[in-house]
């Protein structure tokens, strides 16, 4: 299958090839026995083929995303295949403020929601984890039966969604 999209990326060119979660081919290869395992390392070994076959002023564009850069197989991070890496790093407050927005645009807030302070609380959330925090938060009023999310509601998702971080710190109800 690697081959056949890179053939149709070559055939449909200009065009990017864009791998997202590459880290679930493409780590650290290992002595293994499964045969899951051994399709990954073919998997793994044919997008190392097609990757050194492209010249790299060609009209196909490979552009691969991880949130595990640590694992990945360091043939792959060889100059000649993926050898421009751009850090994106958790958003900061003003960043955390403008997301929260967007996903909390469609929700009847209580006056007493304070998108500015839950910002400041959720201090090393990613996007998606503020996102899960508003779903969270709106799901929390709903069992609720009430048609506002109040701050509460936010409280209760940002524990529920932040718990799993190694740092915890208490989230202080306003």
């Amino acid at each position: 299958m690697v081959k056949e999209l890179f053939s149709l990326a070559t055939r449909k060119a200009p065009s990017i090839v864009f791998i997202d979660e590459i880290d679930a081919i493409g780590g650290r290869r290992l002595d293994i026995s499964t045969s899951g395992e051994r399709e990954v390392q073919r998997t793994m070994a044919q997008l190392l083929s097609e990757l050194d076959g492209f010249n790299p002023r060609g009209n196909v564009k490979v552009i691969a995303a991880t949130n595990r850069i640590d694992i990945l197989d360091p043939a792959l991070l060889r100059p000649g295949r993926f050898d421009r890496i751009i850090e994106v790093p958790l958003p900061d407050e003003r960043g955390r403020l403008e997301i929260l927005k967007i996903h909390t645009r469609r929700m009847k807030l209580a006056e007493e929601v304070s998108l500015e302070t839950i910002a400041k609380i959720t201090e090393g959330a990613s996007g998606a984890e503020l996102k899960a925090i508003c779903t969270e938060a709106g799901m929390n009023a709903i069992r609720e039966g009430r048609k506002q999310v109040l701050i509460k509601d936010f409280i209760k998702a940002i524990e529920k969604v932040m718990k799993s971080k190694k740092e915890t710190t208490p989230i202080p109800y306003m």
